[in-house]
């Protein structure tokens, strides 16, 4: 009954035991160590169903690891560092109406708690309280001894010494570069920082220099060779744009990329505007090949994109192609342009395997493409420029570059276009808009004297490489966009002027940026369980670093310098030796480009290979019910709410079972509720086996016995890969809905007396999914049997199962699959006559039948299947050649499923398998069943025995 199981006590009392018998501290011991971290939260907001996904699938590998024997150590820190919470704190003080609202709405924060966190320690304060309970409720195996947040001292002066050594490594210095950076904060904003466009990357566009009358037309391009194939501008005639000094020249741009100039290195200067209209009609000066080409309207030109003037090039461009052909015929003299525009000559300047002169063209037509308007237009642009970049290659016009593949000649191109003024190159985001966290529109602006981290140093980078080469990733497909991005990540800002953080020790004008001080703090947790404790902080010297990290020095000089005991110092140094490298880092796929990136590029540089981490685990997002989370806007289900509503243990098992590594999983309501009433089956199921004094265990096993023992070996072992391969939703259709499905199988069969130890192997296999219930199930039976179950009164350290192979039986599973497909035809005839059965009779399969599947199976194996061979080789037999005029009929059917032809029907006797469970189909239909062999079919009125067929009995039905 559903009442039976009561979530909320069983799930407070035994996270309440955990916590008093530190089930989950963690020692150096004898054991083998297991050290898995996952990203500790960022303390802007509530713990969500993102952070639900990630942060399971580490207590999952935890505990499975635990309970495995390995001496698990699984941490927890805040991170607090950056702008964001300080942007909060404002405009909570501000009384911001649309923040007001997603926090109170969507984070369930009461109003009255809300307006109170004005000050950026009282929002760290409350979310480290909120997250931790979060944790706490849905049952986290975590150590909580080594709790941190990244303001704290000790923690800032471990991030001091890390940037010491980085600095003296030549990783950091000081200059001019583009970042993503918030007019309002004055800072460089990183992926925490941003409210809205996360995804964004700076990119180099080259900026073309058409000239007309003195004055520059600058065009932004990502493609540079394709200036060759310029028939003509396009220019909005709404727009009003800017006249503006840049330099010693005098530049037309639109007034957004006006504003973006003003933040690059420039000396920028507005002196006029002039509406877009004015410019149509004019002609400027291609600055490559000096031909003369036309200005003409486009009211598709976005302003916001690049310059806000485009260069036309339709024997490339579908969309210019398709804009150039919308224009034919228009009536275009009040710009003062007679021109048949049919008469613009395309120029073709990349060959094109499988396309002629104008591949915009033909891959228009191709696709039906109307105009720029239809959506195809979209589909064709990105087939052309594909095809073109990894395909391409330049043509006798481009000159000097001619016989030069396209993916190869935009640095080459871009540096000769600079160094012969005809272009500049232009910073620009990916994507539009990027919002900072404070609500300000965020701009790429070229920052001098600013310290950077020199990510793109090739010595580093194949330190990296190094890394990942040895690394284990899950999944392994996640490896070639770690090489991508590595190969791609340039230097990084590293220090901002605004926010919470370590000053940047040697200027301390300079805060360390958010993701530059949360890449090695895995090591920090180590140390964090002894300032916790009270160890004193005041004199944490470089020195005392370097010791306990890297082993330098001694221990009797770190404690002269820090006034530590000596006995203490080296204990923190055993710890850490023993402790690290991390062995798994699980973390969501959206930090692949940044955190865990980083990650890795700070271990290789600080550490020693001996240190550097073993694994990576990525998994994907979390849609509710169909719709994107967002922090920001909704929809969003906090952590909180959904253990509240649902119970943790089928939180966990419905967000675990939900979806595999990288793909994304969706919440959704009924999912959730038809997983909580198979928990309530199994804690209901369980507690029945538990209280049922007829089981016996001694006697001897039956068919079904020997199956259920054979099919519990196989779920031990499928379970225990597919944690071992961090497959958490195979490891529970396992575990939990295989294991329902045969003991749905084995109790209807009668079977009974293995149930007790059935059970004791299943509530082990789910424990690390469903801890809590497990426990409780764990309890109950040693409380029955008067003995505890393993070492350990808790299954959260009792040992994992250990298969038994010698236990699988191939002829118990073969014969309850024959008996399971006979059961399941016979009930698929009797729904569909919706009669009740007089008398049953199966015709099991004729020899030559049995004869000619052994024969195909020969001739697939030989690799010479087909219905010649199988009736030459079947027509030698002679059970066969009684057989004559069948044959060719049942061989032509083995062909057709001849995929799936395995030998299993052979290892069994049918007739004797059908026989043996006679009185178990006649109690289960009802009536009086006959197995009879269709060799002998005896009274057989209707011919049935004739499609008897190997592990498929013909049915007959009185």
């Amino acid at each position: 009954m559903l009442e039976d199981y009561r979530a909320a006590s069983i799930e407070a009392k035994w996270q309440q035991k955990w916590s008093e018998a530190g089930v989950f501290s963690a020692e150096p011991s004898e054991k083998e160590k297991f050290f898995i971290t996952i990203p500790y939260p960022y303390l802007n907001g509530n713990l969500h169903a993102g952070h639900t996904r990630t942060f399971t699938i580490g207590d999952v590998v935890a505990r499975y690891r635990r309970m495995r024997g390995e001496n698990v150590l699984f941490p927890m820190g805040f991170h607090v560092t950056g702008t964001p919470i300080v942007g909060l704190s404002e405009l909570v003080k501000n009384r911001d109406p649309e923040i007001e609202k997603v926090y109170t709405q969507h984070h369930d924060i009461p109003l009255e708690v809300f307006a109170t966190l004005t000050t950026p320690q009282a929002i760290v304060d409350y979310f480290r309280r909120e997250s931790k309970a979060a944790m706490e409720s849905i049952g986290y195996s975590i150590d909580w001894r080594r709790e941190f947040t990244t303001t704290d001292p000790a923690y800032k002066k471990f991030i001091e010494w890390q940037y010491f050594i980085l600095r003296g490594l030549g990783y950091v210095s000081k200059g001019s570069h583009p970042v993503r950076w918030c007019p309002n904060d004055e800072n460089p904003v990183e992926d925490h920082d941003i409210l809205k466009g996360e995804e964004a990357t700076i990119i180099d566009f080259a900026l073309i220099k058409f000239r007309f009358d003195g004055k520059i037309l600058p065009c932004a391009t990502l493609r540079p060779e394709t200036v060759f194939g310029v028939t003509n501008l396009w220019v909005n005639p709404e727009v009003v744009h800017a006249v503006a000094r840049v330099g010693d020249e005098t530049w037309i741009v639109s007034q957004e990329a006006f504003e973006k100039l003003t933040f690059t290195d420039r000396t920028v200067e507005r002196i006029g505007e002039v509406v877009g209209g004015d410019l149509i009609g004019k002609k400027v000066k291609n600055p490559l090949t000096g031909a003369e080409v036309l200005i003409l309207p486009a009211s598709f030109v976005d302003p916001d994109n690049g310059s806000g003037i485009v260069m036309s090039v339709p024997a490339h461009a579908p969309y210019d192609y398709l804009a150039l052909k919308d224009l034919y015929g228009r009536d275009l003299s009040g710009y003062g342009i007679t021109e048949d525009l049919r008469k613009i000559e395309f120029i073709s300047l990349i060959e094109v395997p499988d396309y002629g002169e104008f591949p915009a063209v033909e891959v228009a037509e191709e696709l039906g493409v109307v105009d720029q308007n239809d959506p195809r237009a979209e589909e064709a642009t990105k087939l052309v420029y594909r095809r073109e970049f990894h395909h391409g290659v330049l043509k006798e016009r481009t000159g000097k570059y001619a016989g030069t593949a396209v993916s190869k000649i935009k640095d080459v191109l871009l540096a000769d276009l600079i160094a012969g003024n005809v272009a500049e190159v232009f910073y620009e985001f990916s994507e539009t808009p990027v919002i900072c966290r404070c609500g300000t529109r965020c701009v790429v602006k070229m920052v001098r004297d600013q310290w950077f981290l020199n990510y793109s140093d090739p010595q580093w980078k194949g330190r990296v490489s190094q890394c990942l080469a040895q690394m284990r990733l899950i999944p392994e497909e996640i490896r070639t966009e770690f090489e991508n991005k590595v190969d791609w990540l340039k230097d990084k800002a590293c220090a901002r002027r605004k926010g919470l953080g370590t000053n940047l020790p040697w200027d301390q004008e300079w805060l360390i940026e958010s993701l530059g001080d949360s890449t090695i703090y895995m090591s920090y947790y180590i140390l964090a369980k002894y300032v916790n404790a009270g160890l004193a902080i005041d004199n944490l010297v470089p020195e005392f670093f370097d010791f306990i990290f890297l082993g330098k020095g001694d221990a009797a000089a770190v404690a002269d310098l820090t006034g530590m005991p000596e006995e203490t110092v080296k204990r923190i140094r055993e710890d850490f030796v023993y402790w690290y490298p991390v062995d798994l880092r699980s973390s969501g796929k959206d930090l692949v480009a940044n955190h865990l990136l980083f990650f890795l590029y700070h271990h290789v540089a600080i550490y020693p290979p001996s240190l550097w981490p073993r694994a990576m685990a990525v998994n994907g997002f979390v849609s509710l019910e169909g719709k994107k989370m967002s922090k920001s806007k909704g929809p969003l289900l906090t952590l909180r709410r959904a253990v509240e509503a649902n119970g943790a243990d089928v939180t966990r098992l419905y967000i675990l079972s939900n979806a595999e590594h990288t793909q994304d999983a969706d919440w959704r309501n009924d999912g959730v509720e038809a997983t909580r009433q198979q928990v309530v089956r199994f804690y209901n199921l369980a507690r029945e086996i538990i209280n049922d004094q007829e089981i016996d265990e001694l006697a001897d096993p039956e068919l079904i016995d020997r199956w259920m023992e054979s099919q519990l070996q196989k779920r031990i072992i499928e379970t225990t890969e597919a944690l071992e391969a961090v497959q958490t939703r195979r490891a529970v259709q396992s575990a939990f809905y295989h294991m329902i499905n045969d003991l749905r199988w084995y109790q209807r069969r009668g079977g009974k007396n293995r149930l007790r130890s059935v059970l004791d192997v299943w509530v082990r296999l789910m424990a690390p999914f469903t801890p809590h219930v497990c426990e409780e199930i764990w309890e109950e039976m040693a409380g029955v049997e008067a003995k505890a179950f393993g070492k350990d009164a808790y299954i959260s350290r009792a040992r994992w199962p250990e298969a038994a192979p010698e236990k699988i039986d191939a002829g118990a599973e073969m014969a309850e699959d024959l008996l399971g497909r006979t059961l399941s035809d016979v009930e698929e005839i009797l729904r569909v006559t919706s009669r009740k059965p007089e008398r049953i009779t199966l015709f099991t399969t004729p020899a030559w039948k049995r004869a000619m599947l052994k024969a195909a199976l020969e001739e697939k194996e030989a690799g010479s299947l087909d219905v010649g061979s199988i009736m030459k080789k079947a027509m030698a037999l002679p059970e066969v050649a009684s057989h004559k005029k069948e044959a060719p009929k049942y061989a032509q059917r083995l062909m057709k499923g001849a995929h799936a032809l395995n030998s299993d029907p052979l290892q069994i006797d049918e007739f004797e398998t059908l026989s043996r469970e006679r009185r178990y189909l006649e109690r289960t239909f009802g009536c009086p069943v006959d197995v009879l062999s269709a060799d002998e079919p005896g009274e057989d009125p209707m011919n049935k025995s004739r499609n008897a067929e190997p592990g498929r009995p013909a049915i007959f039905i009185e």
